[in-house]
């Protein structure tokens, strides 16, 4: 895939998405990492547009919802375990819903994109906690810049820490 500028298009989530969104929730190389009822998962996501720290949001490609993203302030949520981080930093999570699409470079292709968008917007860091064992998303972040920064247990179980640092401004020029 080719970098040439913008091929995705992110927007808010919205109660229409519910259905959608049960759906990838559902689908095995989704579920073996979100816990929980799929339906539930996506009432909650909906409810979670209200939220000051989390923005969630659906990717589509040429018109098409495909995957489920969200970026959020470990700042403004109480006791949140990423506080450690930067002021400035944001997290930042994705799950392709379409089992066609994965493995084809839409995850990094992804989050390159987004990550250009937070930081043009004034983000200094971006944090991303895959589980350990999956090797396929660890492989997608790291090609998309996110280096190791240590492994983590919290609340929501294990975690790859991972972090980009937005670039330099003499990394632009």
């Amino acid at each position: 895939m080719a970098d040439d500028g913008p091929r995705y298009h992110f927007r808010d989530v919205e109660a229409r998405d519910i259905p959608v969104l049960s759906q990838w929730f559902a689908e095995p190389h989704v579920a073996k990492w979100w816990d929980g009822d799929p339906q539930q998962n996506a009432e909650h996501v909906v409810e979670a547009v209200e939220s000051i720290e989390t923005r969630p949001m659906i990717v589509e490609l040429e018109g098409q919802p495909i995957a489920y993203l969200q970026h959020y302030d470990p700042h403004l949520e109480d006791g949140h375990p990423y506080q450690d981080q930067p002021k400035g930093t944001l997290g930042l999570d994705i799950s392709i819903g379409i089992p066609q699409l994965i493995g084809k470079g839409h995850g990094r292709a992804i989050i390159r994109q987004i990550a250009g968008e937070l930081f043009s917007a004034g983000t200094t860091r971006i944090v991303i906690d895959p589980h350990p064992e999956n090797q396929a998303a660890i492989r997608a972040y790291e090609k998309a810049g996110f280096r190791y920064v240590d492994t983590r247990t919290s609340i929501y179980g294990p975690a790859h820490f991972m972090a980009l640092d937005a670039p330099e401004e003499t990394d632009l020029q």
